[in-house]
């Protein structure tokens, strides 16, 4: 029975020795790419959009946030383009990222906006001239790769092992 004290004991002791505590600041920011292509036209609002952390976020010597960690946002604006000509729109809030320690750091104030170019002006001179359909507006479309910066919301406690 001692034994088994004394073992579990110098785990605890062991374990704690190895684990840091590190406080990431309010402000930090995080470099993120997409993983995979997003089209507006092809998803909706509420969806969930995965994006990896491009870069080792450090603090101090210390790698807080390693690349290759999953950040997570959700669409709050998908609008297809139109055969009037107007734009495409696809708006993601960035919402959090979770480390490999099960730890979760909050974003705040950062989104990925894009549109597409308007053609509404160009669809009603075309039809008013030649009676042809009007032409679309392009597409939104967030590609493979795409970097975006997210902004850590505030000082956050992690657990580095």
């Amino acid at each position: 029975m001692k034994k088994l004290l004394l073992t579990s004991f110098s785990l605890l002791f062991t374990m704690s020795v190895f684990a840091q505590k590190v406080t990431i600041k309010s402000g930090t920011i995080v470099p993120l790419e997409a993983i995979k292509q997003v089209k507006a036209s092809n998803t909706h609002e509420g969806e969930t959009i995965d994006f990896r952390v491009s870069r080792d976020v450090k603090v101090g010597d210390v790698v807080a946030i390693p690349a290759g960690a999953i950040a997570r946002g959700s669409v709050y604006e998908a609008k297809r383009s139109t055969a009037f000509g107007t734009k495409g729109r696809l708006g993601i809030k960035l919402r959090y990222v979770t480390l490999p320690s099960g730890d979760v750091v909050n974003f705040t104030s950062s989104d990925v906006y894009i549109e597409g170019k308007n053609r509404t002006p160009l669809s009603v001179v075309v039809f008013c001239f030649t009676l042809l359909p009007f032409p679309c507006g392009s597409k939104a479309v967030m590609p493979i790769g795409y970097e975006c910066d997210a902004t850590v919301a505030g000082n956050t406690e992690i657990t580095i092992q």
